[in-house]
């Protein structure tokens, strides 16, 4: 075939999501059968599910990154650093910062934005576990905090005071890995525990919503037993510079905190409704075959596809793992559709299990449909890990940047 006539595929987004339909692309088809360009902001992907970690100060962030020329195969995927600010469905174009790329199939697989359901100064004074640098920033702020409790004439015990905005995973989690962190932190700046606070505000009824609530009594007493605190039923109205409002109507109370995060709530991607894709809160209900409807050029996975669970008539959650398989079909329908022969497959989710950490050797989880709690689950958690490296980089990734401190 002519390199003219070459279909070309743009992949936007190195997640989970983007990475596995460029790995299995490349394995897929021959260099001539099409011209295969992944584009992401940076230059390496970071494991999204492990950045509480870094933000606790528990994982260095280096280790929950790659780069991403790791892991393709630069002959038959051309590797693209640039910054996406629009896409042109009816002229098949996409528009970065550093320039314009034709696309004869593109696939949509930008990550998560940052969800602050219009709450009154989250933005301006309250972190969010987003990316790589958010980590790094939170991590460096509440080592700061600290730091300076002890520089001051008048100790102002709201330094010491952390606030987590949300009991769902990446709260959750995140609270799991401050409980072993802080204790180190006391030791390093000759901290009094006791001054130190954690609370956890959550506006629905229950910790992890939508979890089986036997593991999330087990998650909330592990938890409350490290000395985190839980205000579950509380909504926050507001975030100010020395802390956060919460409550109903007049019936207000102000919790200070020298470290507010964020961690309640994300969505897809806002350049999704600006290039004119019918979707909510950033994500499109994409068919069968993970197209988006009225389109057989543009496939949309991850954080802003929306796929319906038929069983409960409610969406799958936007996870990794479903990301990752998304990436498989993705490919194979792409596949088809350069090779013009076959059928498209239909996407269906194989859940092979749910595991949220609490810290460094605990966890909960529903694997293969049994719970499983404690150093079990944390054993598991580390697995599911381990498994996402193996799937897109094989044993090398795994050994480079895989999770070994199983007991």
């Amino acid at each position: 075939m002519c390199s003219v006539n070459k279909p070309k595929i743009i992949i936007l987004g190195a997640g989970y999501g983007g990475l596995m339909t460029a790995t299995r692309l490349q394995k897929a088809l021959g260099v001539n059968e099409a011209e295969i360009t992944l584009i992401n902001k940076n230059d390496y992907h970071y494991e999204t599910t492990w950045l509480h970690e870094a933000s606790a100060g528990t994982l260095h962030h280096d280790r929950a990154r790659y780069k991403v020329e790791d892991v393709i195969d630069r002959s038959k995927v051309k590797f693209v650093k640039g910054t996406v600010v629009g896409i042109n469905k009816e002229e098949k174009t996409v528009s970065l910062e550093e320039g314009t790329y034709h696309y004869d199939y593109l696939v949509f697989a930008l990550g998560a934005e940052s969800e602050t359901f219009g709450i009154k100064g989250l933005k301006e004074f309250a972190f969010s576990i987003s990316n790589i640098n958010a980590a790094r920033q939170i991590r460096e702020h509440i080592e700061y905090q600290f730091a300076t409790y002890n520089t001051e004439a008048e100790k102002r015990d709201e330094r010491l005071t952390i606030v987590v905005g949300g009991a769902g995973f990446t709260g959750i989690e995140f609270l799991g890995e401050l409980a072993n962190r802080i204790p180190q932190l006391c030791k390093e700046y000759d901290v009094d525990h006791d001054k130190v606070r954690v609370i956890c505000v959550e506006a629905a009824p229950t910790a992890l919503p939508g979890f089986d609530p036997e593991l999330v009594e087990y998650a909330v007493n592990h938890l409350t037993s490290k000395g985190i605190e839980f205000k579950i039923g509380t909504a926050i109205k507001e975030a100010t510079e020395t802390g956060i409002i919460v409550g109903k109507d007049d019936d207000v109370e102000e919790i200070k905190a020298g470290t507010v995060v964020w961690a309640a709530g994300v969505r897809g991607s806002s350049l999704i409704e600006a290039a004119g894709f019918e979707a909510m809160r950033g994500r499109v209900k994409v068919s069968s075959t993970l197209l988006a409807p009225g389109h057989d050029d543009v496939f949309i996975i991850g954080d802003s596809s929306l796929v319906i669970n038929e069983e409960i008539n409610r969406p799958y959650p936007p996870t990794a793992q479903i990301a990752m398989q998304q990436g498989e079909t993705c490919a194979k329908n792409l596949t088809v559709l350069v090779r013009g022969q076959g059928e498209l497959e239909d996407f269906t989710p194989d859940l092979k299990g749910t595991v949220c950490s609490l810290g460094e050797h605990d966890a909960i989880g529903v694997v293969f449909g049994k719970k499983v709690t404690g150093s079990t689950a944390s054993f598991m958690k580390k697995m599911v890990d381990n498994r996402a490296l193996f799937m897109i980089g094989g044993p090398g990734l795994v050994i480079k940047k895989g999770k070994f401190n199983i007991l």
